[in-house]
């Protein structure tokens, strides 16, 4: 078999760059395991104009939020598949310090924040305990991983694009500039498969940190779905089938990829600070995601090995980077268009031509 690129992978990366490469007219083979606990499977979907307790933009965030809406809307006109909507984050601070925070944004004309109306407040206050005021993030966008994922499958499926195994790289070689894996050669082939691309032997030096995520899965009672909700330390957003994805952790030292118990009593206690309606808990999810030290993806070709290339380390921002480098590394393998230089691995050059 011969395709134009082998892709590994088919999370948010895999699937972002697989879509633009075949929008480029190029023939792709997604290479795929469908392991159910990766980031992107149980990740929330958020895409949040601000982060962190300063409640400051984003990076990138001005130019990110029209070309996710357009994206996402574009792919789910693809699909039949609504994949994205907005969702506004009601943010009920849990301290004085916070508070000040959000009113401190909103006296700098920071546009992604306003106070709650009285009115919306008193709706608030009948599921949640909160004293330090009540503020509305705006837009914040919401993307429906799962059916999207599932959705773009069976796509892949359908045009028999996708070979559901793990990848072995031990089966890849590389003659006369043209890749060869088991029975399938390739002009080029681009790792997307998370934290895995890190156990090869062209990434293993790439400086990437890997991150423990968990989340609850819950059924919430009477509680409208029209916004994502964050008391305190807890983020709440709709999910799928009516149930509510409750999260969430960032954690660098951990023994284990596992749900753990610490992190399910953690929840649970502050559940029952700031909920005053019911919360039944369904589900207890976690996965380990990879990011690059400075905060930043990897996207481009090897120095070595320019048959080699990769799409990774996109962090807690998966869902609104992904497709943004995904179609800027597609432009720049068909149309030699440059990827920007805060994410292509060209800055890493000199740890990726080492031999040892």
């Amino acid at each position: 078999m011969q395709f134009d690129y082998i892709i590994i992978g088919q999370g948010i990366c895999g699937t972002w760059l697989s879509y633009y490469l075949q929008k480029e007219g190029r023939s792709v083979l997604v290479i795929d395991n469908a392991l159910p606990g990766t980031a992107s499977h149980i990740a929330s979907g958020i895409i949040n104009p601000v982060t962190g307790r300063r409640v400051v933009a984003t990076w990138m965030i001005d130019e990110l939020l029209p070309f996710v809406w357009e994206a996402y809307s574009e792919i789910g006109n693809f699909l039949q598949q609504e994949c994205i909507t907005q969702k506004n984050i009601l943010a009920l601070p849990a301290a004085v310090d916070m508070k000040e925070a959000y009113q401190k944004r909103i006296t700098e004309n920071n546009g992604f924040i306003k106070e709650v109306s009285l009115q919306k407040e008193d709706e608030l206050k009948k599921h949640f305990s909160f004293i330090f005021g009540s503020f509305e993030i705006s837009p914040v966008y919401l993307v429906h991983l799962r059916p999207l994922l599932h959705a773009y499958r069976e796509k892949l499926k359908s045009s028999h694009s996708l070979l559901e195994e793990s990848f072995d790289e031990k089966y890849l070689s590389i003659q006369d500039g043209i890749i060869q894996y088991k029975n399938i050669s390739a002009q080029k082939i681009i790792y997307c498969n998370g934290i895995h691309s890190y156990t090869s032997s062209y990434w293993k030096n790439l400086p990437a940190t890997f991150i423990k995520g968990e989340a609850l899965v819950a059924e919430i009672k009477d509680l409208s779905a029209e916004n994502i909700y964050k008391p305190g330390p807890l983020t709440i957003a709709p999910w799928y089938d009516g149930l509510w994805w409750i999260g969430s952790s960032y954690e660098n030292n951990y023994t284990d990829d596992k749900p753990s118990p610490v992190f399910y009593r953690q929840k649970q206690r502050e559940l029952s600070m700031y909920f005053k309606t019911e919360v039944k808990i369904t589900d207890h999810i976690s996965s380990v995601r990879p990011a690059s030290v400075e905060r930043r993806p990897f996207a481009g070709l090897h120095p070595l090995q320019p048959e080699l290339g990769i799409l990774n380390g996109m962090g807690t921002k998966g869902c609104s980077l992904a497709p943004w480098f995904a179609k800027q590394l597609a432009l720049h393998l068909t149309q030699n268009i440059l990827i920007d230089p805060s994410a292509d691995i060209k800055r890493f050059d000199r740890v990726l031509s080492r031999t040892e």
